[in-house]
């Protein structure tokens, strides 16, 4: 009786203990999130609990990457499916061996068995993918095997435990407990008292290793566990990418974008500890594959790492427990070593590698020296400009992101800080924004002269909305398709079929002014809200119902983003979703064949931003001869061209240069042409054919020039996939 009471009120102990341990841990890093910015958002609770069960039961984010997605579900139900296991195993501990009294216990021992087994070998897989594989996008080291020796000790544990109680009770071998029964035969000539001594051992270290393993969680990247589904639960639900409006007006704000880790939001915080580690938003970010600084990883796991420190120091509350176990005080982390080198990057890194990165974030995130948390600057010791000027906003991090972090409005966030607040921007993105709030276009060119690329496309005239008052769809011509004179042609192109469609179009002329994605992104935010209320203005000035454009950027801020901002009953519209649909109607018919073997090459912000894949597909499969291949990255993993996010003025300085790697993706696939639906692509892609000096037998054009070509014939001679130059006077 003595001992059965004893080992009870252990139990209760180590038990409650644990549970303490575990709840200060939480209840700690909850209050460092407090320390965030409130972002009360109205959401729809059904809409919400529908993502989270598809996300979380049905890993449809994990199973993009099929091997790894298969080996955390069977983790994840291996650990729903041995909880009832565990309940078991406890009752044993307090019953004399003796099992719950379940219907049909065999089969659940069965089940039960093999489950474990499951959960070991999918264990040991991931041992293999991260040090015999050697995925160079999951850590290596001793931290991130320690969630191996639990989950195998926790499993080992299980089946000794199974094992020592048949020798203990006697019991024979059963095919409803083949590996219990394996153990058994092993140990089979103990006394029944040594078994049931081996099974205690068995059992408080199954007890003791489960308990640790919960103490752990909320200490380290398995904080998951626990955050992602809060994460997946409270993320944003307004269109994708969509960034956060600022309240210029606001007299009260001490600042604008995050300056201090204070500046986040309680949700982007939360981002912080949803982080997995598993590093796929860094293996497809192109940046990262391209040598540059900024790795998607590595900016979620610093600024957790930086608002852990700081919190602790603010609150005065250790993350650490038991806190005695931690030395007390002590620096924080801040890029203390290889701070103002670039990743090195060399020619037979192949087309994409991502090592030269995560080497240089490795040797870069260190503790500082004699620093309080308090003294470091967000914005160089945490985040470097080098890094927060790489992002191209191209949005594949999030969209590989199996927890649902958003890392582009924190780097927009960053850049906000940095433009509004220190009006620190690269020279050549600072030239852009100021020819845009001086002319509103990023080469400075007379606001007179956006209208002039009418002048020549065969007689079509090309009316403004004074001169077709009428008019059904409003063509937003934007900058580039204004200014750009090898976007010009995609203009042309699009005029040529909008007229022979039959299509009632018009343009603002002069009165256009730029979309302001470009000043958006890059973080002037103050520009982007005048541009925007200038053209909202326009369009209800002429009663604007339906806007058609060529440039995914300038479709994804109209139809996204400036609803926001007082934009109503306006409906905004691709190119390629207008001429897919008059294609499909019979408007314009494709007759003359092409005989081409095309790559298409997805725009970010018409893909990931906004879901259209198939209407430029379709256009290009309807062209009798066109023989559509697909890159190996494609769709919504398509990569970036490198122009996003402001990067299209910027010069890359560091690495490989982003649209050269993009092309030689392309080009892996012996294309005789390339197909793109984007402005930016187009420039950049074009300028990578002429970089490999594959220019003359690989061309590079938009769907619309490609379609005309069909539609047209002869008629469509003037569209070309020469770039003509910027003129000297335009340069």
């Amino acid at each position: 009786m003595f001992w059965s009471w004893l080992h009870a009120l252990l139990f209760l102990a180590v038990v409650g203990y644990a549970l303490s341990l575990f709840c200060r841990a939480v209840y700690h890093r909850c209050l460092y999130m407090m320390l965030g910015q409130p972002a009360d958002k109205p959401f729809d609770w059904k809409m919400r609990t529908r993502e989270l069960v598809a996300q979380a039961f049905g890993h449809t984010k994990l199973l993009k990457d099929r091997k790894s997605g298969i080996m955390h579900l069977v983790i994840f139900y291996g650990f729903i499916i041995l909880q009832f296991g565990a309940l078991d195993l406890i009752y044993m501990g307090f019953t004399g061996g003796r099992h719950l009294p379940i219907p049909g216990y065999p089969a659940f021992a069965l089940t039960q068995e093999i489950t474990v087994m499951l959960v070991l070998l999918a264990t040991g897989y991931a041992a293999y993918r991260r040090y015999g594989e050697k995925l160079k996008r999951l850590k290596k080291g001793w931290k991130p095997a320690i969630v191996l020796f639990f989950i195998s000790g926790l499993m080992l544990s299980v089946l000794l435990s199974l094992g020592f109680v048949r020798v203990w009770l006697g019991e024979g071998a059963s095919a409803y407990a083949p590996f219990s029964s394996l153990i058994a035969a092993v140990f089979g000539g103990l006394p029944a008292g040594a078994a049931k001594a081996l099974f205690f051992v068995a059992w408080w270290a199954h007890l003791i290793i489960l308990l640790s393993f919960l103490v752990y969680i909320p200490q380290s990247k398995h904080f998951h566990i626990l955050a992602a589904p809060v994460n997946i639960f409270l993320r944003r639900r307004e269109p994708v990418g969509r960034l956060r409006k600022l309240d210029l007006e606001d007299e009260e704000a001490e600042s604008f974008g995050a300056g201090r880790i204070e500046d986040f939001t309680r949700k982007q915080m939360l981002d912080f500890y949803a982080c997995v580690e598993c590093g796929r938003c860094t293996n497809v970010c192109p940046a990262s594959n391209t040598g540059k600084a900024l790795s998607p990883m590595h900016l979620i796991v610093k600024l957790r790492d930086h608002l852990t420190e700081k919190g602790a120091a603010v609150t005065s509350r250790s993350p650490w427990q038991p806190a005695f176990a931690f030395p007390a005080g002590g620096g924080a982390h801040a890029v203390t070593a290889a701070e103002t080198a670039a990743p090195d990057w060399r020619p037979d890194n192949g087309i994409t590698d991502i090592g030269p990165t995560l080497a240089w974030q490795k040797a870069a995130w260190q503790p500082a020296a004699k620093k309080a948390p308090q003294e470091l600057q967000l914005i160089g010791d945490v985040m470097t400009e080098d890094e927060i000027w790489a992002c191209t906003t191209c949005r594949n991090c999030e969209d590989q992101c199996p927890v649902g972090n958003e890392h582009v409005d924190k780097i927009v966030d960053l850049r906000r800080y940095l433009v509004l607040m220190e009006g620190s921007v690269p020279h050549e993105g600072q030239r852009a924004m100021q020819n845009i709030e001086r002319q509103g276009n990023p080469w400075g060119l007379s606001r007179s002269d956006r209208g002039k690329w009418t002048g020549d496309i065969d007689g079509i005239p090309v009316p403004t909305v004074r001169e077709n008052p009428g008019f059904e769809v409003l063509f937003f011509v934007g900058s580039m398709g204004s200014y750009d004179n090898r976007t010009r042609k995609v203009s042309r192109a699009l005029v040529r079929l909008l007229n022979e469609a039959g299509v009632s179009f018009a343009i603002l002329g002069n009165e256009e002014r730029n979309s302001g994605d470009t000043p958006r992104r890059m973080g002037n935010e103050m520009l982007f809200q005048q541009l925007c209320a200038e053209n909202i203005g326009t369009f209800n000035k002429y009663g604007v119902k339906k806007i058609v454009t060529a440039c995914p950027h300038t479709f994804n801020t109209l139809k996204n983003e400036y609803p926001e901002f007082g934009l109503e009953g306006v409906e905004v519209i691709h190119h390629t979703q207008l001429l897919a649909e008059l294609v499909r109607g019979g408007k314009l018919k494709p007759v003359n064949e092409m005989n081409e073997r095309i790559t298409y090459h997805d725009s970010c912000y018409l893909g990931r931003y906004n879901g259209v894949y198939e209407a430029p597909r379709d256009i290009l499969r309807a062209i009798r001869g066109v023989e559509l291949v697909e890159m190996e990255r494609s769709r919504e993993n398509g990569m970036c061209c490198g122009a996003g996010g402001g990067m299209m003025w910027m010069e890359e300085t560091a690495g490989k240069r982003v649209n050269t790697a993009r092309t030689e993706q392309a080009l892996e696939t012996k294309p005789t042409m390339i197909g793109s639906a984007c402005p930016y692509c187009l420039t950049m892609l074009e300028d990578g054919t002429k970089q490999k000096e594959v220019e003359e037998r690989v061309k590079t054009l938009d769907v619309a020039e490609i379609l005309a070509r069909a539609v047209l014939g002869g008629t469509a001679a003037a569209v070309s996939a020469v770039r003509e130059p910027i003129t000297e006077r335009e340069a």
